[in-house]
Protein backbone atom coordinates (compact mmCIF):
# COMPACT_ATOMS: atom_id res chain seq x y z
CA UNK A 1 0.00 0.00 0.00
CA UNK A 2 1.38 3.47 -0.70
CA UNK A 3 1.26 6.20 1.59
CA UNK A 4 -0.97 9.36 1.55
CA UNK A 5 2.20 11.03 0.18
CA UNK A 6 2.09 8.79 -2.91
CA UNK A 7 2.47 10.93 -6.20
CA UNK A 8 -0.39 9.72 -8.24
CA UNK A 9 -0.16 9.48 -11.88
CA UNK A 10 -0.06 11.96 -13.53
CA UNK A 11 -1.96 13.17 -16.70
CA UNK A 12 -1.07 15.87 -19.77
CA UNK A 13 -2.99 16.83 -22.85
CA UNK A 14 -2.28 15.24 -25.68
CA UNK A 15 -0.39 18.45 -27.83
CA UNK A 16 -2.01 16.31 -31.27
CA UNK A 17 -5.52 18.53 -30.41
CA UNK A 18 -6.20 21.70 -28.37
CA UNK A 19 -9.48 20.16 -28.34
CA UNK A 20 -8.94 16.76 -28.09
CA UNK A 21 -9.82 14.56 -24.49
CA UNK A 22 -6.93 12.24 -25.11
CA UNK A 23 -4.57 12.01 -21.94
CA UNK A 24 -1.56 10.45 -21.98
CA UNK A 25 0.17 8.98 -18.43
CA UNK A 26 3.40 10.15 -16.71
CA UNK A 27 4.71 7.90 -14.56
CA UNK A 28 5.90 8.56 -11.11
CA UNK A 29 6.80 7.46 -7.77
CA UNK A 30 5.41 6.76 -4.08
CA UNK A 31 6.86 5.98 -0.70
CA UNK A 32 5.86 2.78 1.67
CA UNK A 33 3.23 3.41 3.89
CA UNK A 34 4.68 2.35 6.80
CA UNK A 35 8.14 4.04 5.72
CA UNK A 36 7.81 7.11 3.81
CA UNK A 37 11.46 7.34 3.74
CA UNK A 38 11.41 4.58 1.27
CA UNK A 39 10.30 5.20 -2.47
CA UNK A 40 8.78 2.44 -4.95
CA UNK A 41 10.14 2.29 -8.38
CA UNK A 42 8.65 0.23 -10.74
CA UNK A 43 10.92 -2.15 -12.62
CA UNK A 44 11.64 -2.24 -15.89
CA UNK A 45 12.14 -5.36 -16.46
CA UNK A 46 9.19 -6.77 -14.95
CA UNK A 47 5.53 -4.54 -14.55
CA UNK A 48 4.48 -6.69 -11.50
CA UNK A 49 8.10 -6.22 -9.59
CA UNK A 50 8.85 -3.11 -7.59
CA UNK A 51 12.26 -1.51 -6.79
CA UNK A 52 12.58 -0.01 -3.15
CA UNK A 53 15.47 2.52 -2.27
CA UNK A 54 15.99 5.50 -0.10
CA UNK A 55 16.51 7.30 -3.01
CA UNK A 56 14.02 9.61 -4.96
CA UNK A 57 15.98 9.27 -8.34
CA UNK A 58 13.87 7.62 -11.22
CA UNK A 59 15.21 5.44 -12.29
CA UNK A 60 16.67 4.13 -9.54
CA UNK A 61 20.57 2.52 -9.51
CA UNK A 62 19.88 -1.20 -8.91
CA UNK A 63 23.38 -1.60 -6.95
CA UNK A 64 21.66 1.31 -4.76
CA UNK A 65 18.45 -0.36 -4.33
CA UNK A 66 17.04 -1.84 -0.66
CA UNK A 67 15.63 -4.86 -3.11
CA UNK A 68 13.01 -5.86 -5.07
CA UNK A 69 9.49 -6.74 -4.10
CA UNK A 70 6.08 -8.74 -5.60
CA UNK A 71 3.61 -7.26 -3.45
CA UNK A 72 2.92 -4.11 -1.69
CA UNK A 73 3.60 -3.75 1.27
CA UNK A 74 6.31 -5.99 1.21
CA UNK A 75 6.88 -9.23 2.95
CA UNK A 76 9.72 -11.56 4.15
CA UNK A 77 8.73 -13.45 1.61
CA UNK A 78 8.18 -11.35 -1.19
CA UNK A 79 11.24 -8.91 -1.11
CA UNK A 80 14.89 -9.98 -2.73
CA UNK A 81 17.31 -7.92 -0.87
CA UNK A 82 20.16 -6.37 -2.41
CA UNK A 83 23.33 -7.88 -1.27
CA UNK A 84 25.57 -4.76 -2.33
CA UNK A 85 22.92 -2.51 -0.26
CA UNK A 86 23.86 -4.81 2.74
CA UNK A 87 27.20 -4.07 2.12
CA UNK A 88 27.28 -0.36 1.99
CA UNK A 89 24.72 -0.29 5.12
CA UNK A 90 27.52 -2.19 6.70
CA UNK A 91 30.03 -0.08 5.93
CA UNK A 92 28.25 3.07 6.68
CA UNK A 93 27.05 1.49 10.23
CA UNK A 94 31.23 0.46 11.05
CA UNK A 95 31.93 4.08 10.29
CA UNK A 96 29.27 5.88 12.36
CA UNK A 97 27.20 3.76 14.62
CA UNK A 98 29.39 4.77 17.85
CA UNK A 99 28.22 8.44 17.05
CA UNK A 100 24.39 7.47 17.14
CA UNK A 101 22.75 8.48 20.41
CA UNK A 102 21.15 5.36 21.05
CA UNK A 103 24.41 3.14 20.49
CA UNK A 104 26.24 5.94 23.24
CA UNK A 105 22.89 5.92 25.66
CA UNK A 106 23.32 2.04 25.51
CA UNK A 107 27.08 2.28 25.93
CA UNK A 108 26.76 4.27 29.06
CA UNK A 109 24.46 1.76 30.83
CA UNK A 110 26.72 -0.57 30.05
CA UNK A 111 29.65 1.44 31.54
CA UNK A 112 27.22 2.24 35.12
CA UNK A 113 26.45 -1.20 35.43
CA UNK A 114 30.40 -1.47 36.42
CA UNK A 115 31.68 -3.45 33.07
CA UNK A 116 29.25 -6.12 33.40
CA UNK A 117 28.70 -7.65 30.07
CA UNK A 118 24.96 -7.46 28.73
CA UNK A 119 22.98 -11.45 28.71
CA UNK A 120 24.06 -12.91 25.45
CA UNK A 121 26.69 -10.71 24.62
CA UNK A 122 30.19 -12.56 23.92
CA UNK A 123 33.87 -10.11 24.24
CA UNK A 124 36.90 -10.16 22.08
CA UNK A 125 39.80 -11.86 23.54
CA UNK A 126 42.69 -9.47 24.15
CA UNK A 127 46.10 -10.89 23.69
CA UNK A 128 46.81 -10.49 27.61
CA UNK A 129 43.40 -13.18 27.68
CA UNK A 130 44.93 -15.48 25.36
CA UNK A 131 48.03 -15.50 27.26
CA UNK A 132 46.82 -16.29 30.26
CA UNK A 133 47.49 -13.15 32.28
CA UNK A 134 44.49 -10.67 32.10
CA UNK A 135 44.06 -10.47 35.89
CA UNK A 136 41.34 -8.00 36.31
CA UNK A 137 42.08 -6.81 32.98
CA UNK A 138 40.98 -9.51 31.34
CA UNK A 139 37.90 -10.11 33.40
CA UNK A 140 36.51 -6.77 31.84
CA UNK A 141 35.49 -6.17 35.38
CA UNK A 142 34.80 -2.35 37.15
CA UNK A 143 38.10 -0.42 38.03
CA UNK A 144 39.82 -2.64 35.55
CA UNK A 145 41.51 -1.51 31.96
CA UNK A 146 39.69 -4.10 29.95
CA UNK A 147 36.39 -3.94 27.86
CA UNK A 148 32.97 -3.78 29.09
CA UNK A 149 31.39 -5.80 26.51
CA UNK A 150 29.41 -5.38 22.99
CA UNK A 151 26.60 -3.07 22.34
CA UNK A 152 24.04 -4.44 19.58
CA UNK A 153 23.33 -1.81 16.82
CA UNK A 154 19.43 -2.78 16.48
CA UNK A 155 16.73 -2.10 14.28
CA UNK A 156 13.99 0.42 16.03
CA UNK A 157 11.05 -1.16 14.04
CA UNK A 158 9.80 -3.48 17.18
CA UNK A 159 10.24 -1.82 21.01
CA UNK A 160 12.54 -3.71 23.46
CA UNK A 161 11.57 -3.76 26.93
CA UNK A 162 14.53 -2.67 29.08
CA UNK A 163 17.30 -5.01 29.51
CA UNK A 164 16.05 -7.12 26.96
CA UNK A 165 17.86 -7.68 23.47
CA UNK A 166 16.43 -7.48 19.97
CA UNK A 167 15.85 -10.46 18.17
CA UNK A 168 18.24 -12.14 16.02
CA UNK A 169 16.90 -10.24 12.58
CA UNK A 170 16.61 -6.86 13.93
CA UNK A 171 20.17 -6.83 14.70
CA UNK A 172 22.42 -5.36 12.20
CA UNK A 173 25.60 -5.60 14.43
CA UNK A 174 27.57 -4.75 17.70
CA UNK A 175 30.46 -2.31 18.92
CA UNK A 176 32.64 -2.41 21.28
CA UNK A 177 32.68 -0.83 24.83
CA UNK A 178 35.49 -0.26 26.81
CA UNK A 179 35.12 -0.50 30.74
CA UNK A 180 35.07 2.74 31.63
CA UNK A 181 32.04 3.28 29.02
CA UNK A 182 34.11 4.40 25.48
CA UNK A 183 34.60 2.80 22.42
CA UNK A 184 37.04 0.44 21.73
CA UNK A 185 38.98 0.92 18.63
CA UNK A 186 41.40 -1.59 16.82
CA UNK A 187 44.88 -0.72 15.62
CA UNK A 188 44.71 0.49 12.33
CA UNK A 189 40.54 0.03 12.73
CA UNK A 190 37.22 2.00 13.44
CA UNK A 191 36.12 3.38 16.76
CA UNK A 192 34.05 0.61 17.92
CA UNK A 193 35.47 -2.70 16.00
CA UNK A 194 31.50 -2.66 14.66
CA UNK A 195 30.91 -6.59 13.96
CA UNK A 196 27.96 -7.24 11.01
CA UNK A 197 25.75 -9.75 12.81
CA UNK A 198 24.70 -12.04 9.31
CA UNK A 199 21.36 -12.53 10.83
CA UNK A 200 19.25 -9.06 10.35
CA UNK A 201 16.63 -9.28 7.82
CA UNK A 202 15.35 -5.94 6.09
CA UNK A 203 11.95 -6.74 6.03
CA UNK A 204 10.24 -9.19 9.26
CA UNK A 205 6.52 -8.74 10.12
CA UNK A 206 7.27 -5.57 12.31
CA UNK A 207 7.90 -3.83 9.80
CA UNK A 208 11.34 -2.51 7.44
CA UNK A 209 14.37 -0.98 7.74
CA UNK A 210 13.72 1.10 10.70
CA UNK A 211 17.16 3.35 11.18
CA UNK A 212 17.08 6.09 13.53
CA UNK A 213 17.09 9.48 12.26
CA UNK A 214 21.24 10.19 12.42
CA UNK A 215 21.79 6.69 10.89
CA UNK A 216 19.57 6.94 8.24
CA UNK A 217 20.46 10.20 7.23
CA UNK A 218 24.37 8.50 6.97
CA UNK A 219 22.74 6.07 4.81
CA UNK A 220 21.37 8.69 2.44
CA UNK A 221 24.51 10.60 2.45
CA UNK A 222 26.82 7.52 1.21
CA UNK A 223 24.00 6.53 -1.46
CA UNK A 224 23.56 9.89 -2.67
CA UNK A 225 27.51 9.66 -2.81
CA UNK A 226 27.20 6.14 -4.82
CA UNK A 227 24.93 7.19 -6.67
CA UNK A 228 27.00 10.49 -8.20
CA UNK A 229 29.95 7.97 -8.92
CA UNK A 230 27.61 5.97 -11.02
CA UNK A 231 26.68 8.27 -13.05
CA UNK A 232 30.16 10.23 -13.82
CA UNK A 233 31.03 6.55 -14.70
Amino acid sequence: MLSSRTILRAYARSPLSASSPIYQPIRCIGTLQSNSHIYIHPSPSNPSTHILSLLPTSPPTSRLAIGTTTTLPPTPSSLAENPSFLSILSSVLAQHATQDPDVRSQAAVLASSSGAFLPGQKRAKTSREEGGAGGASGQGGAGGAGRGGWVHVADGRKAVDFGRIAEPEDIFGSVEVGAGGGFVREEGGMEGNFQWSGTYRVVTREGILGLSDFLRGKLIERLKEEEAKERRS
